[in-house]
C-alpha cells in the first residue's frame, strides 16, 4: 500500500519501487508536493497519473486545466522534473528563479537528492504547471 494519498497504477508505484536509493527518496518527496500543490490549486481536482516514456507523469484529472510533470531519475542520479518544452514554462521558471533551482534545456528543472531545496518556488513551478492552461485563458492585468 502506498504511503501517498494517490493511489497509482501498478505500473506507476513500480517506478518507485524500482528506483535506487536516495534517488527513490527524492521521486518520493517530489511525489508528494505535486500531490499538496494539487490539493491546493481550485480547479486542479486530483492528479492523473500515468507512465509516459517509461515515467510517472502527474497531470490534472480535468482537460484543458493544466501540463503535466514528469519525473524521472537521470543517469547521474539526480532527479528531473520535466515539463512540456513547448509550453515555455522552463523560461518563466528562469525568468522568476534565476539563482535557485538548476536547469536542463527548456525541458527540466534538476534536483539532487537529499538536497535543501526552495519549496516554495518549486511548488510555484509545479502550480504553473498544473494550471497553465487557466492561466493563458485568464486575461492580463
Amino acid at each position: 500500500m502506498s504511503s501517498s494519498a494517490l493511489d497509482l497504477p501498478p505500473e506507476v508505484e513500480a517506478v518507485f519501487a524500482s528506483a535506487a536509493e536516495p534517488a527513490r527518496a527524492e521521486l518520493l518527496r517530489l511525489r508528494k508536493l505535486m500531490e499538496s500543490v494539487a490539493e491546493g490549486l481550485p480547479g486542479v481536482g486530483p492528479l492523473s497519473v500515468s507512465l509516459k516514456w517509461g515515467e510517472p507523469s502527474f497531470a490534472p484529472g480535468r482537460a484543458g486545466v493544466g501540463s503535466s510533470v514528469r519525473l524521472a531519475v537521470q543517469r547521474d542520479g539526480r532527479v528531473a522534473m520535466h515539463f512540456i518544452c513547448h509550453t515555455g514554462l522552463i523560461d518563466r521558471f528562469r525568468e522568476l528563479y534565476p539563482q535557485t533551482f538548476e536547469f536542463a534545456g527548456n525541458r527540466s528543472i534538476l534536483i539532487e537528492p537529499g538536497s535543501r531545496f526552495d519549496t516554495a518556488a518549486l511548488s510555484h513551478c509545479v502550480a504553473m504547471a498544473l494550471t497553465y492552461h487557466l492561466d493563458r485563458r485568464r486575461p492580463a492585468a
